[in-house]
Order: C-alpha cells, then sequence, then structure tokens
C-alpha cells in the first residue's frame, strides 16, 4: 500500500481530537469540505439513531429509511478523505502555476461541497419520511439531525464561491453561484417542510 493511500485511509479514522487538530492546520490537506463532511455524517448518524428507535421496525418504508440513513452516513464519512483527495493536485498545480490544472482541482473541491448540500438535503428529505413514526425521543434526534444538516451545507457555501471567485471564466462563476443558490433554496425548503412536520406534532 502506498503512503498516499495510507495517509487518506487514516483522514477518516483519525479520533475527534486529531481530526479537529487537522482542520485547524494550515498546511493540513484536511479542509472545509472535509470538516463539512464530518458534520454531514454525525448528521446522518442521529439520523440513523432515530430510525431505529422507532417501532413497527418490519414496516418497509421503515426499513428502508434504517438502511439508507447508514448508507448516507458511510457515504459522508468518506467524502471526508475525497475532498483531501483533491488537495494535493490543487497545491501541485499552484506550486508549477498551471492555469488548467488549478481550475481543474478547484472544481473538484466545489463539486465535492456541492455533493455535500445535495446529501444534506436528502438528510432532511428522510427526516420528513421518518418522522411519521418516530415518538417524542426519537423527534428529538431528528431535530438534531437537521440542524447538522443545515449547518453542513451552509458551511459549504462560502468555499463554493470563494473558489468560484478564483476563475476567470465569467459564465463559470456565473452558472456556480446561480446553482449554488438554487440548492440552498431547495435545502432551506426541505429544512422548513420539516419544520411544519415537527410543529404539527407538537400541536
Amino acid at each position: 500500500m502506498s503512503e498516499k493511500k495510507l495517509m487518506l485511509e487514516i483522514f477518516r479514522k483519525k479520533n475527534a481530537d486529531e481530526f479537529s487538530a487537522a482542520i485547524s492546520d494550515r498546511e493540513s490537506r484536511a479542509d472545509t469540505g472535509s470538516a463539512m463532511a464530518a458534520v454531514g455524517a454525525l448528521a446522518a448518524a442521529l439520523l440513523h439513531r432515530a430510525s431505529l428507535m422507532c417501532e413497527d421496525q418490519q414496516n418497509e418504508k421503515l426499513a428502508w429509511l434504517v438502511r439508507n440513513t447508514e448508507i448516507l452516513r458511510t457515504y459522508m464519512v468518506n467524502l471526508i478523505d475525497e475532498d483531501v483527495k483533491c488537495r494535493g493536485p490543487l497545491r501541485r498545480a499552484l506550486k508549477e502555476n498551471d492555469p488548467r490544472a488549478i481550475e481543474a482541482a478547484r472544481q473538484t473541491g466545489v463539486n465535492i461541497c456541492a455533493e455535500i448540500i445535495h446529501m444534506m438535503q436528502t438528510c432532511l428529505e428522510m427526516a420528513v419520511d421518518l418522522l411519521p413514526f418516530a415518538e417524542q425521543n426519537a423527534a428529538s434526534y431528528i431535530k438534531e439531525s437537521a440542524e447538522l444538516a443545515l449547518a453542513a451545507a451552509k458551511g459549504c457555501v462560502p468555499y463554493i464561491l470563494m473558489m468560484g471567485s478564483y476563475s476567470s471564466d465569467d459564465t463559470y462563476r456565473y452558472v456556480l453561484k446561480r446553482e449554488n443558490e438554487l440548492n440552498i433554496e431547495a435545502l432551506q425548503a426541505a429544512y422548513e417542510k420539516l419544520q411544519e412536520a415537527l410543529s404539527a406534532m407538537d400541536a
């Protein structure tokens, strides 16, 4: 196994102290995408926990939610290292002053953050689907999951816009900004739908 591969595997296996220290280190390859992916993994973990607390575990829809909340958690954990992977090519491109390679590497980082936003929308949509099965304790974890999902997604926005601002392509900058706005609108709509369902449940 190569040294690079070993490093990438270790990143997602670090404990909380090691991982947070890596995020805080300005020389570390663990950056915004890794941090937000970790937050997203916690959001999915809380939602998975809520799904396991629900009664009627034989229900087909609930069984689907149990499986897919765990799939989402593991996917978000994998995105921690996917974001780390794109840092190496970006650093090399910056060092070599290769404009095309720089642009491509930045776009990869942007795409990972955009994927986190999409997955957190999915997390919120699954939370809405899970709520009818949830008693009070499970509903509390659903609420907590939603707040983390929103934070993970919104935490990606400044990075996406910053990376876009470096591009020399006016069309790319415009499209990136507009896509980001639409993604956040969809995310916010999913969050608000969940809040309405929670309010109805508490009424």
